[in-house]
């Protein structure tokens, strides 16, 4: 386990006075350091490619137009340049946080403002990159899925999400009704 201190290549920040080595090519690529814990290795980047959903097979409410293929291209596009944007989000972030944690130490003759300011800055970093962590396992959750089977699915209640809900947000895994469920928990 590594030092407080040390975040470099290949460490994931698990909690604020956690790290754990991870080998870099296990990361994605451009990712960056974070409070969550890290994706999975069957992620999206991670597996080959496989047929693309066709656009007739995925499920639409009762009423709606079904998929076209100009649609789900569509969406699919926009999946993966969210990824690409995401990916460089995080890059920024472990860039920040690697800088913050190296001059953290140069707080001699620092007043208590100083170091504070100095740690609110590390912890703000640590949660953008977490944040961008969590949008990124979603969105390559929703690639899979697109290329896969369950797309469109409540996780739920098994019930088509929607056509216009998934057009909106393409990372979501319930339906509203379900969605609005686990809110009011």
């Amino acid at each position: 386990m590594a030092g407080p201190g040390d975040v470099g290549e290949g460490t994931v920040v698990r909690h604020k006075t956690e790290a754990v080595a991870r080998p870099a090519a296990a990361r994605p690529s451009g990712s960056r350091a974070r409070t969550a814990p890290a994706a999975p290795a069957d992620s999206a980047a991670d597996t080959p490619p496989e047929a693309p959903a066709a656009a007739g097979t995925l499920p639409v409410r009762p009423g709606e137009d079904p998929w076209t293929e100009a649609e789900v291209a569509e969406l699919r596009t926009e999946l993966v340049a969210e990824a690409a944007a995401l990916g460089a989000e995080i890059a920024a972030s472990e860039e920040a946080v690697s800088g913050l944690m190296r001059d953290s130490g140069d707080g001699a003759g620092d007043d208590q403002v100083d170091a504070g300011t100095k740690n609110i800055s590390r912890e703000h970093e640590l949660s953008l990159a977490a944040n961008a962590r969590d949008m990124l396992a979603q969105t390559e959750r929703a690639l899979a899925r697109l290329t896969g089977t369950g797309f469109g699915l409540c996780e739920s209640c098994g019930e088509p999400i929607g056509k216009a809900r998934v057009q909106a947000f393409p990372r979501a895994t319930l339906c509203v009704q379900c969605k609005a469920k686990q809110e009011r928990r």
